[in-house]
């Protein structure tokens, strides 16, 4: 395939992607009463030449790691000195969508989107280390990732499955496993259906944001069982996560953004999982459709997709994690 057919192929499957997003805004249920809270401290850090962004993980320290939705590139920042530059230029057909970072093997972890693949890069020289076709191209949207311990968790927008990479203490990847989901998160018939993971208790339990259904579910990682974590407001009304995206675990508070709402929910999860309160809603005016988040310290970090807005110039936002 010639270079510019591929450039062609991934614009175009980036196109569908936005389109199945448009779709999912237009059609999401109204997201009922939630406090509001604005937020005063953003700083903005630019990706230089970015082609676009959705994915971020934090690294060691004040460092973050970002991805080009597009090229597939990974850039490397440092929340204190508020700047970014490119780390990573990722061979040509790949692409880059949620990610995080195996602090103790120095391993980057990143979802490959529509090319149906998912990317391991060693964080001391750059180099790809593994790179593993969960999905068939264009069949798949390898979305977003989580670790545990025994591992990485990758979803698929597209269908009801998990892929889970082994990865043992010193490092070594081993083969990919799939793991089927049954009920209520394994609902396929929206645009985009699981999207953000992330882990809880030690990697016993995993929950997952279901943008179609504006919902979150806890899901077992052995049978691949799930069920849906019931979110309120303060007065316990029911909220519906309109357009939510990425989720981001710290003991069992969630932060859950929600791209085209433009916001962030926090929410303190009860003791058995099965239901959570939205203590509050970050925003921010520097917010353009932010995709994932980074929890770096008390600090929020999230790259600005800015889906349908024909930018030319991309960002990461940081901003406070709680009021």
């Amino acid at each position: 395939m010639s270079t510019n057919a591929r450039k062609f192929t991934l614009f175009r499957n980036a196109a569908a992607t936005i389109a199945a997003l448009a779709a999912l805004l237009l059609a999401a249920p109204a997201t009922l009463a939630a406090p509001q809270a604005s937020n005063g401290g953003t700083t903005v850090i630019d990706l230089p030449e970015a082609e676009g962004a959705e994915g971020i993980a934090a690294g060691k320290g004040t460092t973050f790691f970002a991805g080009d939705l597009v090229s597939g590139d990974i850039y490397r920042g440092d929340i204190r000195t508020g700047t970014a530059e490119e780390f990573i230029t990722a061979p040509e057909g790949r692409a880059a969508a949620g990610m995080k970072v195996d602090v103790k093997n120095d391993l980057l972890f990143v979802a490959g989107g529509g090319t149906g693949q998912a990317y391991v890069y060693d964080l001391q020289t750059g180099d790809t280390v593994a790179t593993y076709q969960l999905a068939p191209a264009g069949t798949g949207f390898i979305n977003d990732v989580t670790l545990t311990q025994e591992g990485a968790w990758f979803t698929n927008s597209f269908e009801g499955v998990l892929y889970f990479i082994p990865v043992d203490n010193q490092g070594n990847l081993g083969t990919f496993e799939v793991l089927p989901l049954s009920g209520p998160a394994a609902n396929d018939t929206f645009g985009f259906n699981v999207n953000g993971i992330t882990a809880v208790r030690g990697g016993q339990t995993l929950i997952v944001a279901h943008s179609g259904l504006g919902t979150l579910f806890t899901v077992d990682p052995e049978a691949g069982g799930s069920a849906p974590i019931m979110v309120t407001d303060t007065a316990g009304n029911p909220v519906v996560l309109t357009n939510v995206d990425g989720i981001i675990a710290q003991g069992n508070t969630i932060w859950a953004v929600q791209n085209f709402s433009n916001q962030v929910s926090r929410i303190q999860l009860d003791a058995t999982l099965s239901s959570g309160v939205v203590e509050e809603v970050i925003t921010s005016p520097a917010f353009l459709i932010p995709t994932t988040a980074a929890l770096i310290g008390g600090t929020l970090a999230l790259p600005n997709a800015k889906f349908m807005l024909g930018a030319t110039e991309f960002e990461v936002v940081l901003v406070d994690a709680r009021s």
